[in-house]
């Protein structure tokens, strides 16, 4: 029998980084790869935000490997069609930055990445087995077989992705076709024209510092989006992620994806000349857990094993930080001979909380997606609560702060039922521009940069801070929502509210 302080099954993204992330802190722990598939091939999961780009670098020391293997961002960026889907790009409204962002982020090529992870660990140390399933799993006796032997771990994590191994033997999973019913299908091309290519001065000028290529471009409908992502050397990851109504019969199919893609004017004169490379898909994208670790049991999930909210945002790599961070400093305290039942169900609760607060951004509110008027909002809004709420305590390490955890969910109905809220506040707007035949009114020729109430505090971010100065700045961002969202609707009162005011709603 072969035995091992951490087996990790799944050697993609999410198994790799905590595989490196162990080696780097735990050195002493033994650490195992289990990975069936001996192809490392492109995935979705391509663009990082803030969060998990911070991790990559502060955790993983890998600033120089990504800039030099792999693209920096350059933020993410929206464009806003007419009602026909007829606008050229240039004329298109526009939500995004006009100069470098002020946090690294990087588009990733997966499969480069994780051949490479792979490869890194293995020179740590790491005992990685390609090309053999780990078959029958004993979560009781934490044991399994590979390559016709029997392993057995202290810890047994979950990086199999929407295999979830685990989750399947636990019953974990929690199925959310009902609430957040949505799909996806995307693919890698050749040729995709270049954004910054297209010589029209005003186009230019507007973007003034930074390469819109390098940005996540995101073409905004309502009811769905469709992305351009740059993964380097002449490849363009391009999907359509949406309400399942979206997708017609045949979109799966390579001729049916150009075919929808074709029908948006500005979309199709990117792909005009470029060649689909592959096509994949999700019937369904959204799901949940009913647990991420348990620390008597001693198995953690990460990743697609764990739960998927949406790709809007780019949320998936800064949940695998998260859950890399979490289950590194389980095992080391189990290691060290620490109990960390208790300290696991803290951070179980707090991946929960993170999960639901997530959801409250895409929930019914993707026939928003369509209006400038009303998704300049949304966007400035969401990236000020992003930056306030969820990058500046990761960025400051409280995350592993069982205190700071404990306060932030005693905290956590109030900020649910906010942002609640605010979900039926965006709801009630895009009802009104609708119904008055504003939703399209002004999606040509518009500009906003998207960081309207954050420019002014955003040095504060990451920074030491008084849990005071942290309200008041919710306190703006939530009365920013609120005002703009009122003028749409002709109900501006001109009132600043206070923060417990938005709890009640």
């Amino acid at each position: 029998m072969t035995k091992v302080d951490v087996a990790i099954l799944g050697g993609g993204l999410a198994g790799n980084l905590l595989a490196r992330q162990l080696r780097r802190e735990v050195s002493d722990a033994s650490v195992m790869i289990v990975e069936q598939s001996h192809e490392r091939r492109w995935k979705v999961g391509e663009s990082t935000v803030e969060i998990a780009s911070h991790y990559l670098i502060s955790k993983q020391g890998l600033s120089t490997y990504l800039y030099d293997q792999h693209l920096p961002k350059n933020g993410l960026r929206f464009f806003f069609d007419t009602e026909r889907k007829d606008a050229e790009l240039t004329t298109m409204s526009e939500v995004g930055t006009d100069r470098p962002p002020p946090t690294p982020s990087f588009q990733l090529d997966r499969a480069r990445l994780e051949q490479d992870l792979l490869r890194m660990n293995i020179e740590a140390g790491v005992d990685v087995r390609i090309g053999a399933p780990a078959r029958a799993l004993d979560l009781e006796a934490r044991t399994f077989e590979v390559d016709g032997q029997t392993v057995h771990a202290r810890w047994i994590v979950d990086g199999t992705g929407r295999a979830s191994t685990v989750a399947r033997a636990r019953d974990l999973r929690l199925p959310m076709e009902e609430q957040h019913p949505i799909a996806s299908v995307w693919g890698r091309f050749e040729g995709v024209r270049d954004f910054d290519a297209i010589m029209d001065p005003a186009w230019r000028g507007r973007s003034r510092w930074v390469a819109r290529a390098l940005s996540t471009n995101h073409f905004m409908y309502p009811g769905y989006w469709i992305w351009f992502i740059p993964l380097g050397r002449g490849i363009t990851s391009v999907g359509v992620v949406g309400e399942k109504h979206v997708f017609r019969r045949g979109i799966r199919t390579p001729e049916g994806f150009l075919s929808f893609l074709r029908e948006h004017g500005a979309v199709a004169s990117m792909i005009e000349d470029a060649k689909g490379l592959d096509i994949e898909g999700f019937t369904q994208l959204a799901y949940a857990t009913k647990r991420f670790f348990h620390g008597g049991e001693r198995w953690a999930l990460l990743g697609d094993a764990a739960a998927f909210p949406d790709p809007f945002y780019s949320p998936g790599s800064d949940f695998i930080s998260l859950e890399c961070d979490y289950t590194t400093d389980l095992v080391r305290r189990d290691l060290a001979g620490e109990d960390v039942e208790d300290r696991a169900r803290t951070y179980d609760a707090f991946m929960q909380f993170r999960y639901d607060a997530t959801m409250l951004l895409y929930q019914g509110l993707y026939p928003c997606f369509g209006s400038y008027d009303l998704m300049r909002v949304k966007l400035n809004f969401d990236l000020g609560c992003y930056y306030n709420l969820w990058l500046d305590p990761i960025a400051k390490g409280d995350h592993l702060d069982e205190s700071f955890l404990m306060k932030e969910l005693a905290r956590g109905p109030e900020t649910m039922a906010a942002l609640s809220h605010f979900a039926k506040l965006f709801t009630r707007t895009r009802e009104h521009l609708s119904a008055t035949g504003a939703y399209y009114e002004r999606n040509q020729g518009e500009f906003n940069v998207g960081v309207d109430c954050l420019r002014p505090w955003l040095d504060e971010v990451g920074t030491p801070r008084k849990r005071r100065q942290i309200r008041a700045r919710t306190e703006e961002v939530f009365n920013y929502g609120r005002r703009e969202a009122l003028k749409l609707l002709g109900e501006d009162d001109g009132k600043t509210l206070r923060l417990d005011q938005f709890v009640e709603g």
